[in-house]
């Protein structure tokens, strides 16, 4: 589609200039890395937010190929997201990105692992992910609870949020727990910059769509919730998710190194 100023008579348009601002943001401040499972995956709301402050996305599926980075110096944080496959999976491309974690951690770059990320987070830290001893599952949402250093690191945590999975993880050892829930006891927890939630705060309503459509099979699993409450708790509680996710991401950014803040 296309827009012609004639339409207007010749009058001048003029860019607002708070988008010339963020424009002017997004070309000075370092991408983040975005690491994905699927050919059809995005990085949702989280990239939007991203994106929001002013940073460019590098993404990256490892899983067809593409590499991974030798260190995170020309990059303002990483992001490895979700898919259905698991930590303990043999392929090479998962062996892969564990190993890689130990980067972004001896570099002390912001990190946050998401669903499957996660899992390999606390792998990397030598946790066990493994299924629910009762075959349970999380599909939809569920309650957590914020211990008291996640109600300091965010003051309002969202009373459910969206989850799609079948296994779980043990906090690594040295690890500090920011959410916890019941039957996945380990919902968010940090290890430095380092930051692995079980939930999905970046799904979308349109990947809501798509996952409950594509998915469907799922929801005979112990424990799943049924595809019309997705939607119907998603008008409860995704507004404080998303809340949520905006203000965790501003200040996980804010924990570069200052010499890699010094460098945009």
């Amino acid at each position: 589609m296309s827009f012609r100023t004639d339409r207007f008579g010749g009058a001048e348009v003029v860019a607002f200039p708070q988008r010339a601002a963020s424009v002017a943001a997004a070309e000075t401040r370092l991408p983040v890395l975005i690491v994905l499972h699927q050919e059809c995956s995005t990085p949702g709301r989280v990239g939007n937010a991203l994106r929001a402050l002013g940073h460019r996305l590098d993404i990256r599926r490892p899983r067809f190929g593409d590499p991974l980075p030798e260190t995170l110096d020309q990059h303002a944080g990483a992001v490895i997201f979700g898919g259905p496959m698991s930590a303990n999976d043999s392929d090479d491309y998962i062996r892969r990105e564990i190993d890689w974690i130990e980067i972004p951690l001896r570099e002390q770059r912001p990190f946050l692992g998401i669903c499957l990320g996660a899992q390999m987070l606390a792998m990397q830290l030598g946790a066990r992910v493994a299924p629910h001893a009762q075959a349970l599952t999380q599909i939809g949402y569920y309650p957590i609870r914020p211990t008291g250093a996640g109600r300091s690191l965010c003051p309002h945590w969202p009373a459910q949020v969206y989850h799609w999975h079948r296994e779980g993880f043990e906090l690594p050892v040295g690890a500090e727990l920011l959410a916890e829930g019941d039957d996945f006891p380990v919902q968010a927890f940090r290890a430095g910059n380092a930051f692995g939630v079980q939930f999905h705060p970046d799904v979308t309503y349109a990947m809501m769509c798509r996952w409950t459509t594509r998915g469907y099979d799922g929801f005979s699993a112990p424990g799943a919730r049924q595809r019309h409450h997705h939607f119907a708790d998603r008008a409860v509680y995704d507004a404080a998710e998303r809340a949520w996710l905006d203000h965790f991401l501003d200040r996980w950014l804010e924990r570069r190194p200052v010499l890699a803040q010094a460098a945009e």
